[in-house]
């Protein structure tokens, strides 16, 4: 009924298990797809793991009860794009899903707090390599979830600009979206959790 209500979003199906997922995927090729991490048969991640792999994969957003799943660390290094808790508002659902399809994501609050600290800091840390000082500055800021107009105006850049690097610069990095820079940025340790400093 949320999806329905809201302009420019059709439902196109629901499934019950993982293997049933993968299938209306398959089937349907939505553009996002709203995974539990909890399923019967075939849990969500993976289920979602699967479906990244295919060829022209949908956008994936999980959905958990709370945010201290381990999971939740592998689902993001599996290249899902966000997060949302099942007790989370109808509109931050909306709002990840059209995230999800601008090539950004969301990663709910609650999650992302849990995220960081239990998981950040996993391999030993080294900045990636072949980045410059404002290539790393870019990372910092997607990694503490600015957008690009935010970065913008940090910045001082037009937008558009923003949108041309970031976009470059997950290309260089192989990176599927700005979920997974976050990981990078954290595991690297250009952030840490608690940091503010650009």
């Amino acid at each position: 009924m949320v999806l329905d209500s809201e302009p420019g979003l059709e439902f196109a199906g629901a499934a019950e298990n993982g293997e049933q997922a993968i299938a209306l995927v398959r089937a349907a090729r939505p553009d996002v797809v709203l995974m539990d991490i909890q399923m019967p048969r075939l849990d969500g991640l993976a289920a979602a793991r699967r479906i990244l792999v295919d060829g022209d994969p949908p956008k994936v957003i999980m959905m958990t009860t709370f945010g201290t799943d381990e999971n939740l660390y592998a689902a993001l290094r599996a290249g899902v794009s966000g997060f949302v808790l099942k007790t989370s508002p109808p509109e931050q659902l909306i709002a990840a899903i059209r995230a999800a399809v601008a090539g950004d994501a969301l990663l709910d609050p609650a999650v992302t707090t849990h995220l960081i600290a239990a998981f950040a800091g996993r391999r030993d840390p080294a900045a990636p390599a072949g980045l410059s000082d404002s290539d790393l500055d870019l990372v910092k800021l997607v990694a503490r979830g600015f957008t690009n107009r935010q970065i913008a105006v940090t910045l001082a850049v037009p937008e558009s600009e923003v949108a041309e690097e970031v976009a470059a610069l997950l290309d260089r990095l192989e990176l599927l979206d700005r979920a997974q820079l976050v990981v990078l940025a954290y595991e690297s340790g250009l952030v840490s959790p608690g940091s503010s400093e650009r």
